[in-house]
């Protein structure tokens, strides 16, 4: 059973790094719940806010509807009891539902609600579709707002008008106007949380619109160097800021940019690079190349974060 309410989920959120972590594969891609389990103890060892199982970087995507409730169960009963745990929703509506659903019964806190499956809506069915998710589970909600789900300013304030439990607001956009539109018409009705590749590229500019949080993939593998970068910005450090997007994150993205859906892959491949393994990514998505590979790990030594200190940190 959750253990927050849904307002006492988004305060905590709102003010506290946020991660998504990889969803391990054993070498015939079968879900590797042990090494899952392992994966988020660790990970919720750290002070990070929450963690959203099965979501983008978790390869939610490529989840069965049981695998997507066995990484939820799994990752709910391995964090840190502080540590509160969000599943996914995705597909269709009734395939959304289900899963928000399964992620109740599972003990999750709440649920990221990802686009509907390819087809064009508009804002009156883009809300009927939310709200009948928002509607069918008792814990909170937050809308991922990306390619064929950009949920306006009006139609985010009609699902909060509607539901209680709709909590959050994640944009992988980055669309100045479209967010101080949301975020003028909504206020602190919610939270707001950068969801674009690689957050931290974005994270200060985008606290000034109201986005107090993101949520940071790389917390996967580095994730001093991902809360340090977070208080940060928090601090609106912009020389501390600024260093550290030269020192790592500038050129990650370099070789993350080598090939289409790096994203996750080369998150995995930060995984191996310090001593800790959750197994490769599933077709579509491909592993980085040998080069890829040897160029991150000598990149995390060129950073000075040092792989055994973060391989042991919790």
């Amino acid at each position: 059973m959750a253990q927050y309410t849904p307002q006492e989920l988004a305060a905590r959120l709102k003010d506290g790094l946020l991660s998504f972590p990889a969803t391990a594969f054993a070498a015939d891609q079968s879900v590797d719940e042990e090494a899952v389990r392992e994966h988020v103890t660790w990970q919720s060892g750290y002070d990070v806010a929450g963690l959203f199982a099965a979501g983008g970087t978790g390869e939610g995507f490529s989840l069965t509807d049981a695998e997507h409730a066995q990484v939820v169960r799994a990752s709910v009963e391995s964090s840190r009891p502080e540590v509160p745990v969000l599943g996914s929703a995705g597909g269709s509506t009734r395939q959304a539902i289900a899963q928000a659903q399964a992620s109740e019964a599972a003990g999750a806190e709440g649920v990221l609600l990802l686009p509907p499956y390819l087809t064009e809506c508009d804002q009156q069915g883009l809300l009927e579709h939310a709200s009948a998710v928002v509607g069918s589970t008792r814990t909170a909600v937050i809308v991922y707002n990306r390619a064929n789900a950009i949920y306006s300013a009006e139609t985010v304030a009609e699902l909060a008008r509607r539901h209680e439990n709709f909590i959050g607001f994640k944009d992988a956009t980055g669309d100045i106007e479209h967010l101080a539109k949301v975020y003028a018409r909504n206020g602190d009705r919610m939270f707001y949380l950068g969801g674009l590749p690689t957050a931290e590229t974005f994270a200060l500019p985008l606290l000034q619109l109201g986005m107090s949080t993101y949520s940071s993939a790389m917390f996967n593998f580095v994730p001093e160097f991902a809360l340090d970068f977070y208080r940060d910005v928090r601090n609106q450090d912009r020389d501390a800021v600024t260093e550290k997007l030269n020192r790592f994150v500038l050129p990650y993205l370099e070789i993350r940019d080598r090939g289409k859906g790096f994203g996750v892959s080369i998150v995995k491949a930060g995984i191996r690079a310090i001593g800790r393994n959750v197994g490769g990514v599933r077709p579509p998505l491909h592993d980085l190349t040998e080069q890829d590979r040897t160029d991150l790990s000598a990149l995390i030594e060129k950073a000075g974060i040092h792989p055994a200190a973060a391989a042991t940190a919790a």
